[in-house]
């Protein structure tokens, strides 16, 4: 299972929120180019980077954070945050990003969504299925939608999708424990999908079980923030100690 820490932009500074709510912010590090070194440093391959400034404003923001890591690294980075048209795309893709993650634009605009599935292949596009109570929310998450977690899934493997992004809202950023009942549904029901566990990782632990369950990877942000997990460990766990 790929290991792949989380860097939330805001104002250019590493931050994380609670349940996706921007007044919970907290700033851990000015600078997420060090963040960034200090993940490869222990071995870490992948990032995950969001722009949860382009996600308030709909439009790319801190493309210029994407372009310093991924010149500065080689870490391979999946970007979201805010991407609405093929221009963002563009710039993302040009600024470095390995993959991106769409969100509320696969709900709100499934035409370019489908689009940039099939320009750029399922290798480059992932879907980002993030829920409440099983329900599909978008722009940022201050959005619920009608939309129906798995069978949105499933839709959109028909459309090519592979890679999901699945982020139970009720558990990010809380350190309570990732949604293990939600993921093994979803592994159950939408075949063949390769998907990332995000929100709500705690401890070590929790790693080896969503391995289990037969997730792709793991999104891990504020337990790496807090202390609760360290980068050592991960370096462990990816070599195989």
């Amino acid at each position: 299972m790929r290991i792949i820490p989380a860097i939330d932009i805001i104002e250019g500074k590493c931050v994380r929120l609670s349940k996706g709510d921007y007044d919970t912010k907290i700033i851990y590090n000015e600078n997420p180019l060090e963040v960034a070194k200090s993940f490869e440093a222990h071995g870490i391959e992948y990032l995950h980077l969001v722009d949860l400034d382009g996600a308030k404003s709909s439009k790319i923001v801190n493309y210029k954070i994407l372009e310093q890591i991924a010149t500065q690294t080689g870490l391979k980075i999946d970007f979201g945050g805010g991407l609405k048209s093929d221009d963002d795309l563009r710039i993302a893709f040009e600024s470095g990003a390995n993959q991106i993650t769409g969100g509320s634009i696969a709900v709100k605009n499934r035409a370019i969504f489908e689009k940039w599935i099939s320009e750029y292949g399922s290798e480059k596009i992932i879907l980002g299925a993030d829920a409440k109570d099983e329900k599909i929310a978008v722009s940022g998450w201050l959005e619920d939608s009608d939309e129906d977690l798995v069978p949105f899934i499933q839709d959109y493997q028909t459309k090519g999708i592979q890679y999901v992004i699945c982020t139970d809202i009720a558990k990010d950023g809380m350190l309570e424990g990732p949604s293990f009942d939600l993921y093994g549904k979803i592994l159950a029901e939408a075949k063949g999908v390769k998907l990332i566990a995000s929100g709500g990782i705690s401890t070590f632990d929790e790693l080896p079980k969503l391995a289990e369950l037969g997730c792709e990877g793991t999104i891990i942000g504020k337990a790496i923030y807090e202390g609760r997990i360290s980068l050592k460990q991960l370096e462990n766990y990816i070599i195989g100690l």
